[in-house]
């Protein structure tokens, strides 16, 4: 009974201390994205993004991260015009732009080092906000509302709350919501070269407030 005593005594003075240890910083991020996609003939397209973030640190080596942002994503491609002129065919290149704007919802786990630097990964759920595909003669439909993507990358943090950080950030949805894993071609493999996915390389800069 004696020894049972002890042992609560000491699981509850351990619990005040591990949750002291947690602590909740709110901040805002933004930065620039350089964003394409996949099997669509596209280049990079600079965009943005913005938003905010709230760091949950547990212990000095993990902090849970969510976020919402506003993210302009896309990318940039060259399309040909055929036009007739007196019954005589012309072409003509044209240089255009994709966009897709995203408000995301992520849910980001950062490993840090004593160092400042620290590694991040997570998944992100994208709802589409706005686009400029029907705009575009050279789009092949509408793209769906929503992306699922998963986010990695590093970066490292001063004292004061300031970061900086690099991403990468890959779509695993089709942007026209086609699911090529059910067309079997006749080598019985599916179309994963068809696929068209969202991509990203993000660099920007965060700042999280001390509530104390």
């Amino acid at each position: 009974m004696k020894k049972l005593i002890i042992v609560l005594f000491i699981l509850i003075g351990i619990a005040p201390s591990s949750q002291a240890q947690v602590t909740l910083k709110p901040g805002f991020r933004a930065g620039v994205n350089f964003s394409k996609f996949t099997n669509y003939d596209t280049d990079f397209k600079t965009g943005f993004y913005v938003g905010g973030e709230l760091a949950i640190k547990f212990n000095t080596l993990y902090t849970l991260q969510p976020e919402l942002v506003y993210s302009s994503q896309g990318g940039k491609g060259q399309g040909q015009y055929i036009y007739i002129i007196d019954d005589m065919l012309f072409y003509s290149d044209k240089e255009f732009t994709y966009t897709i704007d995203y408000l995301s919802l992520s849910a980001i786990s950062k490993f840090n080092f004593r160092t400042g630097f620290h590694l991040l990964v997570g998944p992100s759920l994208d709802f589409k906000v706005n686009d400029n595909f029907e705009n575009n003669s050279f789009s092949n439909g509408q793209p769906i509302g929503f992306d699922f993507s998963l986010v990695g990358g590093f970066g490292y943090s001063l004292p004061n709350g300031l970061s900086f950080e690099a991403r990468f950030k890959q779509g695993l949805v089709d942007i026209y919501g086609n699911n090529y894993n059910m067309n079997i071609d006749q080598n019985n493999n599916g179309n994963y070269d068809e696929v068209v996915l969202n991509q990203s390389f993000q660099l920007g800069v965060s700042y999280t407030f001390d509530l104390k």
